[in-house]
């Protein structure tokens, strides 16, 4: 069933009852719509955009922050028979205007935050985009954009008659560019329905499950993860922001069972308790069944510690990529927690196999690429056909993550194809050293590069950042690296912030053009400025 009939199917049979919830601890508001009035509001929007010119297989830009009015601007734009294009929140102006003109979009919905961006390339866009829909306070609107509660206004509240089906297409998502620049993902109605099914057989969601929205709705993973809630007419609460605190009051105070965490934020959450400035029996949190965690690789240490302060909890992990419609091709399994680490098996209907440089599958516990094949693979990258000829190969999709597989048939992450450091011939993978590193009591987070190095090529460099309040010395990381092989051990130490893209993975290129040429004196200067010694 194509995903815009299964939210009119909801309206019908949840009419009056909460769809989504939009929580915003910093101002205090709290906003809700029933089933009735997301569908009605896609329905509108459908409509007025078809009396503006859009016509089926159009594009039309979807640019704001988490929000109340993201999912059935969403939809309204399928509904219409366009093709939505959600754009990363974190583009500079230039990226926008680039990602913009290579969908060759008709019309943009953007937030208020996005004013001052989208000024500085206007007179680029306006080569392509011939309606501008402002969704924020009407005193801010710029006269070029119509409100979007006046264009709502345009439409009927029915639903459209722009006849759909499985083959057509849905979407173009961006990738995240943490390998280069972004690249425009090709997704159909097929794609995004399987991924309802998909998330929904791995989570055993519900109608009475509540499912707590943080990550940015423009990325395949929050989205896809909502879908499970979604296709059985349950709830979501929309957090804007990520404190421990506001995680927690909302789970307590609605209800919320399930909640999927980037790492970063579950480690502040259990820092918070463990600091004592969380005291976790003021919230109500019985009803909070499983706590899942994706987007990057998952330090076994985090998730045993989690698993001591709430043991009632059933945990996940998912592995995705946008090319593949998000999480899910690949998931631990909430009965597999004795394989934490690993990410997982085959998810449903999904396939998978590891392979060499040559195409050839590699002998279990062997490292290769990791392939995956199933309904939600991506039809190309739009309007680049060798890059789509590169990685969709014999119906396969080529991850460029490298990936091994134990005896049990569990595949374990290893690093991005692009990440490994070669030193003195040897590969490292840092994801391994990160996790190793992870292990420390007083580490919160860290990230690996390769270093130039003029007799190995390169060298091992770790960016790390303490707990807060702990004091953490470079002989200190040093000793604890006896635990990893020599040529393994970090040979730069680094004290600082981990920078992190919305959906919680390492931005390695920022990091490796942050540190890649820093001298010892600077080190020294960097671990004074954060408190820390060298």
């Amino acid at each position: 069933m194509i995903i815009t009939e299964i939210l009119s199917r909801n309206a019908r049979r949840y009419g009056d009852q909460p769809a989504l919830i939009e929580r915003e601890p910093a101002t205090g508001s709290r906003r809700e719509i029933t089933w009735r009035e997301f569908d009605e509001q896609a329905g509108a929007l459908a409509n007025a955009l078809i009396l503006r010119g859009i016509q089926k297989g159009d594009r039309v830009v979807l640019l704001m922050t988490n929000c109340i009015e993201w999912l059935p601007a969403y939809f309204g734009i399928l509904r219409a028979g366009a093709m939505a294009v959600p754009l990363n929140f974190r583009f500079l102006a230039k990226t926008i205007a680039r990602c913009t003109l290579i969908s060759e979009a008709k019309a943009m919905i953007f937030g208020e935050e996005f004013i001052d961006r989208l000024a500085e390339v206007k007179s680029e866009l306006d080569a392509a985009v011939s309606h501008y829909i402002f969704v924020g306070q009407q005193g801010k609107r710029p006269e070029y954009a119509i409100g979007y509660g006046e264009l709502l206004q345009e439409g009927e509240r029915t639903a459209s008659v722009v006849p759909l089906n499985l083959c057509d297409s849905a979407a173009l998502y961006f990738t995240s560019g943490t390998t280069g620049k972004p690249k425009a993902v090709h997704l159909t109605h097929r794609s995004l329905e399987f991924s309802c099914y998909v998330e929904n057989r791995h989570h055993n969601q519900t109608h009475d499950d509540n499912f707590l929205c943080i990550p940015p709705l423009y990325h395949t993973g929050a989205k896809m993860h909502w879908f499970g809630n979604f296709i059985v007419g349950a709830r979501t609460v929309i957090l804007k922001g990520v404190k421990p605190q506001w995680i927690l009051e909302a789970v307590s105070e609605e209800g919320v069972t399930v909640v999927w965490l980037l790492v970063p934020w579950a480690h502040d959450i259990l820092i918070g308790i463990e600091n004592g400035e969380i005291d976790l029996a003021g919230y109500r949190l019985d009803q909070w069944r499983l706590m899942h965690i994706g987007a990057q690789p998952v330090p076994p240490s985090l998730i045993r510690q989690w698993k001591k302060v709430f043991p009632h909890h059933d945990y996940d992990t998912n592995y995705g990529l946008t090319e593949a419609t998000g999480p899910g091709c690949i998931h631990l399994g909430m009965e597999n927690i004795h394989k934490v680490g690993a990410i997982g098996v085959p998810g449903f209907d999904w396939e998978c196999k590891i392979i060499d440089n040559d195409g050839h599958p590699v002998a279990p516990g062997d490292s290769g690429e990791l392939a995956v094949r199933g309904p939600a693979v991506m039809k190309e990258y739009y309007k680049n056909p060798e890059a789509t000829a590169e990685t969709l190969v014999d119906g396969w999709l080529l991850t460029g993550d490298i990936c091994r597989m134990d005896d049990d048939g569990f595949i374990w992450l290893v690093d991005r194809k692009k990440d490994v450091i070669i030193t003195g011939g040897e590969n490292i993978f840092p994801v391994e050293i990160e996790d190793f590193l992870m292990q420390h009591e007083k580490i919160q987070d860290v990230g690996v590069i390769g270093v130039p190095d003029e007799r190995l090529g390169e060298i091992v460099a770790a960016v790390i950042k303490a707990k807060p309040r702990a004091i953490l010395t470079e002989a200190e990381i040093n000793e604890f690296c006896r635990g990893l092989a020599r040529y393994k051990r970090p040979r730069r130490i680094f004290f600082g912030d981990v920078p992190r893209n919305p959906t919680g993975k390492i931005e390695k290129p920022l990091l490796r053009k942050q540190y890649r040429d820093v001298q010892p004196a600077v080190i020294s200067q960097m671990a004074a400025r954060h408190g820390l010694k060298n």
